[in-house]
């Protein structure tokens, strides 16, 4: 066979393969997935996880960080820190000082792992828990937006890594960096970037997102919180959810003018206004590690209460009282950890609890014990703080254990023990997940 010939028939072939292993494929550009719901849509996933372990596709070595990956188009996008020469974190997590360290923005190739550009900017850290970036990068249009702990705010050209516009809040709004620093997962929203930033008027901002000019701000807080921002359906109207420490708001997107005001009486404790805010029908569920779970009913122009915590307390807990995971909800019940790591199934319309278990977060209990869940098809992918993966069957009865793999050494100490926190990515039928050491990529593709 001629070699021009040769070459073609390989082409065809192998190119037909690749076309249908990453037939259904989906990316993973933002927090909680495409729409930013917490659910993985592809096909051809394992069933259940294999006992001889999981095929690790690669591994590459970055600094610390909280923040999670987003994997569009081929890349995949993480922040990490890097401490300035001679400087180290505080022993005492919740010590505040000035850190000084360099925060980055790095983009890899989600084939082979290597990193295809970086960009580094300088970011002295103020904040509690001071391993690295919060925020799960968005990636939109060919261009990636970031949020670092300290409120540098950067758009990139997503294949080049150049900057194209940045903000800085504290410069901007004349605020101060919270306690666990600038957490808010910015939300794309046609042309807009809509971010959770803080102070007097401004804790929603949202921006042109190609250019960065100012589109409107609106809401004012003494302590912003870190929910990221939603966008819901209520009423037959859009309505952008801002939830802080003070109240539940929902805001016109368009023009950030206020639909209704639900004030929180008591206002979150700590500020810790955290967890994404979730819908289902018409009720909106919240819920914070001391002050619990609120149930709203909502429409198209108000918000009522339905129950509500009664008790504002980290180990005397009723409903939810969850630090950061966002919760599963499906047929009408909740599935999510709890203050102490307790992962619990609640009754939606009344925060009845039904079971608890600590085998999907810490083991025991502990204090923040903690996991993510990804609904994928009628199983749950659940990612937990000892950097176990566990495929579970969620139900009101009970969990179903469908195999679990380890995936990450925990090598965090901020809360006082080794832990991972930070949120996994799901595409092109893998994990993404990161430690404060290195980003792993783990095929879950079914065999």
């Amino acid at each position: 066979m001629k070699p021009a010939l040769l070459w073609k028939n390989l082409v065809l072939r192998y190119g037909l393969m690749f076309l249908t292993a990453t037939a259904g494929a989906e990316d993973w550009p933002q927090w909680l997935g495409p729409q930013r719901d917490g659910v993985w849509r592809e096909t051809g996933i394992v069933e259940k996880l294999p006992t001889n372990g999981l095929k690790f596709r690669w591994r590459t070595p970055i600094g610390g960080g909280y923040s999670g990956p987003a994997v569009a188009k081929g890349r995949v996008y993480v922040m990490d820190r890097h401490l300035a020469t001679g400087a180290k974190n505080p022993s005492n997590a919740f010590a505040r000082g000035e850190i000084p360290g360099n925060e980055r923005i790095l983009c890899l190739d989600e084939v082979d792992g290597r990193i295809l550009w970086q960009h580094e900017y300088d970011s002295a850290y103020t904040v509690s828990y001071a391993s690295g970036p919060r925020v799960t990068p968005a990636v939109a249009d060919g261009k990636v937006y970031t949020l670092g702990s300290e409120g540098h705010l950067l758009c990139l050209d997503a294949i080049k890594g150049t900057a194209l516009w940045s903000h800085d809040f504290k410069k901007d709004f004349g605020i101060k960096t919270p306690v666990w620093g600038f957490a808010g997962h910015p939300l794309v929203d046609g042309k807009k970037l809509i971010c959770l930033a803080g102070g007097n008027g401004s804790v929603a901002v949202a921006y042109d997102k190609d250019t960065g000019m100012e589109i409107w701000r609106a809401l004012s807080a003494k302590e912003p919180g870190y929910a990221p921002p939603m966008i819901y359906e209520f009423g037959g109207k859009r309505q952008l959810i801002f939830w802080h420490p003070e109240a539940v708001n929902a805001l016109e997107p368009e023009t950030g003018k206020v639909i209704w005001t639900y004030p929180l009486t008591p206002s979150v404790r700590s500020g810790m206004s955290i967890p994404s805010p979730r819908k289902v029908g018409d009720l909106l569920f919240l819920t914070s590690f001391y002050n619990g779970s609120l149930l709203l009913r909502v429409g198209a122009d108000q918000a009522a209460l339905v129950w509500q915590s009664k008790k504002v307390s980290e180990m005397d807990t009723d409903g939810l009282h969850s630090v950061m995971a966002t919760p599963l909800i499906e047929g009408g019940y909740i599935y999510s950890p709890c203050s102490y790591g307790q992962f619990r199934c609640l009754k939606l319309e009344t925060g009845e609890r039904l079971w608890e278990t600590f085998a999907l977060t810490s083991g025991k209990s502990a204090r923040w014990g903690h996991a993510f869940i990804v609904k994928q098809g009628e199983r749950s992918f659940i990612f937990n703080e000892q950097g176990d993966l566990i495929l579970a069957r969620l139900t009101p009865e009970k969990y179903e254990d469908l195999g679990r793999a380890h995936l990450l050494d925990p090598v965090n100490n901020d809360p006082g023990r080794l832990v991972v926190w930070s949120h996994p990515a799901f595409a092109n039928r893998s994990i993404y997940a990161r430690n404060d050491k290195e980003i792993v990529c783990v095929s879950l593709a079914a065999e």
